[in-house]
């Protein structure tokens, strides 16, 4: 493992405000002498290369860890030995939250691309959390946004058809990258089609037809990993008004 570069009060400043960590490293409302604390909480970095492990299931839970920069997938083994993907992570988000209950990580965590995280120790999170009120708010709100974005999962999974899958997706990567500063229309998607598929429960195929059909009826333009929308109403419609095409 690469040796961890030591985080001060300064660089965790710069590093929040460019990776929008904001609402965890510096939420608002705290004074100077909660902020100075922080240094406490934030104490390393890690870089990660591509397709390298993060963690793995099973590992011992120490930390959770915040994206500064790159991308990141989360799966599990299933029985069958497939690999079924259970999230895509990207600067500005969290990873390790799975092991909180049973001290172990439950899945697996891989970089999809050159990455960095901030390595926040979770026992030392939980101590400064008892003493600075904004904080353990903070960290209540990551929490809370992850469950909601479960539960979207699992709509998107139980009630939508393989095109509604893809535009919801498609709609939801749009809404993160123009939360952190990117355009709402143009991005380069860092998972596979195959991995899309696994994350949607759909096959290869099916996720293949379905960009092609988008493309198609000039919805999206598509250049290998490089998506640009061209109606994003489109899309929208496709899912509040979906065809009556047979579940895939």
């Amino acid at each position: 493992m690469k040796a961890t570069v030591p985080i001060t009060v300064a660089s965790l400043k710069v590093a929040c405000s460019q990776c929008n960590l904001v609402e965890l490293c510096l939420p608002f409302g705290m004074s100077e002498s909660e902020i100075d604390r922080l240094d406490e909480l934030v104490g390393a970095r890690r870089k990660i290369k591509r397709q390298q492990h993060l963690y793995r299931a099973g590992d011992p839970f120490e930390a959770i860890y915040a994206i500064r920069a790159g991308s990141f997938k989360t799966d599990v083994l299933l029985e069958d030995g497939r690999e079924q993907v259970t999230g895509f992570q990207m600067t500005g988000e969290m990873l390790g939250l799975d092991g909180i209950s049973t001290e172990a990580h439950s899945c697996n965590a891989i970089a999809l691309e050159d990455s960095e995280v901030c390595v926040i120790a979770y026992s030392k999170l939980e101590e400064l959390s008892r003493v600075v009120e904004g904080l353990q708010l903070q960290f209540h709100k990551v929490m809370s946004r992850e469950i909601v974005r479960d539960h979207g999962v699992m709509t998107l999974l139980g009630s939508m058809r393989a095109e509604e899958r893809l535009a919801a997706f498609l709609l939801n990567m749009s809404q993160r990258f123009t939360a952190r500063g990117f355009s709402p229309a143009e991005f380069h998607l860092r998972m596979t089609r195959e991995e899309i598929g696994s994350y949607l429960g759909l096959k290869l195929e099916t996720v293949s037809r379905a960009f092609s059909k988008f493309q198609d009826e000039g919805l999206i333009a598509v250049q290998q990993k490089h998506i640009r929308i061209l109606d994003i109403t489109g899309l929208k419609r496709l899912i509040q008004h979906p065809s009556p095409s047979p579940r895939p």
